[in-house]
C-alpha cells in the first residue's frame, strides 16, 4: 500500500561497513539518543549516510541555519563500529519499517552484531540506577556472560527494540543485545546516557569522555534541588490549605 510506512538506508561512502552496529533512537528520557551524540562528538566517526522516510511524521532539525537528516549513518575511522542515530522518534507501528532497512543495510555489509541503548522509565529504587540487557543467545555468549552486567529480570520490549530482538531470534539479523537502564522522563536524563557510555567502555573499550555528561547532570540536579526548596518555602509561606485564600469552587452546586 502506498500509505505503509518505509525507511530506507542511502549509503554515500564506500568504505566498508564492518563490526558493530549501535543505534540510539529518541524515546523517554533521550538517554540513548543523548549517550551517542555525546560518543560521535568525542571519538573519529564519520556521516556515511542517512535515513529517508515515506509516509511517516518526521523532523528536519537544523543548526546555524543548515539543516540535517534526522536519523543518519556515521562510521569510526578506528574502531570497528557503526552509528545509527536518530533524532525523531520511531513509532511502535513503524518499528518493522526500520528493522526492514537495518536488514538491507546489514545483508550488504559486514556488519557482525547490533546493540541498542534502550532507556526506560520503569520503577526502580535508588540501588537501581544501573545497567541491564536483553540479549539474544549468541549476544550474550560473545559479550555478556563475563560481564557484571545483569539481565533483565522480566517484561516485554515494543516497538523497534521488540522488532529488531525477534528478527535476531530469526536469524534475519545479526546478533542483537538491547541494553537498558531506568531513565527519568522528561529528559534528558544525563545520568542515564553516562551509564551507556559506561556499558561502552566496558563492553568495547571505547575511550569516551564523559566529564561534560556528569557535569551536565549535576547542574541539572542542583536547578530541581533549588526548584524543590523554593516550592516548599513558598508552601510553608502560605499555611496550611484551610488557611489559603482561594476561590470558593462552585463546580458542583
Amino acid at each position: 500500500m502506498a500509505t505503509e510506512p518505509r525507511y530506507e538506508i542511502a549509503v554515500s561512502d564506500d568504505r566498508s561497513l564492518e563490526g558493530t552496529l549501535l543505534v540510539g533512537l529518541s524515546n523517554f528520557g533521550l538517554a540513548g539518543l543523548t549517550a551517542t551524540d555525546h560518543l560521535l562528538t568525542q571519538l573519529e566517526f564519520e556521516q556515511v549516510g542517512h535515513v529517508r522516510s515515506r509516509n511517516l511524521p518526521t523532523v528536519t532539525p537544523f543548526e546555524d541555519g543548515t539543516p540535517r537528516w534526522p536519523i543518519r549513518l556515521y562510521a569510526a575511522t578506528d574502531h570497528d563500529l557503526c552509528v545509527l542515530v536518530s533524532e525523531v522518534v520511531v513509532p511502535v507501528w513503524a518499528g518493522p519499517a526500520l528493522a526492514d532497512a537495518v536488514g538491507t543495510l546489514v545483508a550488504s555489509s559486514e556488519l557482525e552484531e547490533i546493540v541498542l541503548l534502550h532507556g526506560v522509565p520503569f520503577p526502580h529504587g535508588p540501588d537501581e540506577h544501573a545497567v541491564f540487557f536483553v540479549a539474544t543467545p549468541k549476544y550474550r555468549e560473545r559479550r555478556l556472560d563475563k560481564s557484571e552486567f545483569a539481565p533483565l529480570r522480566g517484561g516485554v520490549l515494543d516497538g523497534v527494540p521488540a522488532e529488531f530482538t525477534t528478527r535476531s531470534l530469526d536469524g534475519e539479523l545479526p546478533p542483537l543485545g538491547t541494553i537498558v537502564t531506568p531513565i527519568h522522563p522528561p529528559g534528558p536524563d544525563f545520568d542515564a546516557a553516562v551509564r551507556f557510555l559506561e556499558f561502552l567502555r566496558e563492553g568495547y573499550g571505547l575511550e569516551v569522555d564523559d566529564r561534560q555528561l556528569r557535569e551536565r547532570s549535576e547542574s541539572m540536579n542542583r536547578y530541581y534541588d533549588e526548584l524543590a526548596d523554593r516550592i516548599e518555602t513558598l508552601e510553608a509561606e502560605s499555611g496550611s490549605p484551610e488557611e489559603r485564600h482561594l476561590p470558593m469552587d462552585r463546580m458542583f452546586m
